[in-house]
């Protein structure tokens, strides 16, 4: 990870989010409220010293019309119980953000224990009673499994492990987007970001490599799930040490719409992937609709049991 300072876009200004935290930059851009939050605490101020320059940099692809058109799509087809007001949002907010973030690679080495399973039919006998009560001897065929233990060794190279570094946009909601396109990846320069907002490195690169470290850990456990031989198996675990650790501090391309639907209520936050357009966010339910639905679904089955009962003789 270098070390130097990120060159600042030109004529670009700071501002900081006093709700969320975010500290976003940029040029040529009007907006008075927070992308992530849709707060008015959204003031200029220098920007920080000493942040991490960005290495590498995923372009938008396309422009806020499409980006706006599939939310448009996306916002209309929101369930029926989901808040009215959600569907009747305005897409005008949408801001482009080149959120920051760190691309971690490493190395694997790991030592695994499990049970492996190989399933064998057998024919066992049993005794059935027929329509007259007589006990009768009939067959049947059973999967039974034998499982023995199983040890070994497992070296893999780690890519394309993703988090967050952003104040404004946790690392969850940045995984509900993902996967970004690598092979697309372009080295850093100021240009780039010209004329989209950009995000300060919020986040310790430390913290960031150790979040990186477990889900890099996660991915090996799934790998050897998928690794494991026979035909099931059990007690599966594994120890990883990880060497020739790679960080480096990138910007993403993240579309971000921020609605405050209620006063009471927190603003819905609605997150696309600048590259592939995935979309993501959690839609607030309205109860009283989903306890309508029950108590709708609940009437129409007490009536077509009371029919059924009046039509028995």
């Amino acid at each position: 990870m270098a070390g130097s300072s990120a060159d600042p876009a030109p004529c670009a200004a700071t501002f900081h989010c006093g709700h969320c935290g975010a500290s976003l930059r940029f040029a040529g851009v009007s907006t008075e409220t927070c992308p992530y939050c849709a707060s008015a605490n959204f003031v200029e101020r220098p920007p920080v010293a000493d942040q991490p320059r960005p290495e590498l940099v995923v372009a938008f692809t396309g422009d806020a019309a499409v980006a706006r058109r599939r939310l448009d799509a996306w916002l209309g087809s929101r369930t029926w119980f989901a808040d009215a007001r959600i569907r009747r949002a305005r897409v005008e907010g949408l801001r482009g953000v080149y959120l920051p973030a760190y691309l971690y690679s490493a190395v694997a080495h790991t030592e695994y224990t499990a049970a492996i399973g190989e399933h064998y039919t057998e024919t066992e006998t049993y005794e059935i009673k027929d329509a007259h009560g007589k006990k009768r001897t009939a067959t049947r065929t059973v999967t039974r499994t034998e499982y023995r233990p199983l040890s070994g060794r497992h070296v893999g190279y780690l890519t394309d492990v993703l988090v967050s570094a952003s104040a404004g946009l946790g690392h969850a909601e940045l995984q509900a987007i993902e996967p970004y396109d690598y092979l697309q990846l372009r080295r850093y320069s100021p240009a780039v970001i010209t004329g989209w907002i950009a995000e300060e490195f919020s986040r310790d690169g430390d913290d960031c490599r150790r979040a990186c470290r477990d889900e890099a850990i996660d991915e090996v456990g799934l790998r050897l799930r998928r690794f494991m031989p026979g035909d099931s198996h059990s007690d599966l675990s594994w120890r990883t040490q990880v060497t020739w650790e790679s960080l480096a501090p990138i910007l993403v391309p993240v579309w971000v719409l921020a609605v405050r639907y209620r006063d009471d209520r927190p603003a819905l936050r609605v997150v696309i992937n600048g590259q592939t357009g995935a979309i993501a966010a959690k839609v607030p339910l309205v109860w009283w609709k989903i306890a309508l639905a029950v108590a709708l679904v609940a009437a129409v089955a007490a009536a077509i049991a009371a029919l059924a009962l009046g039509g028995s003789p």
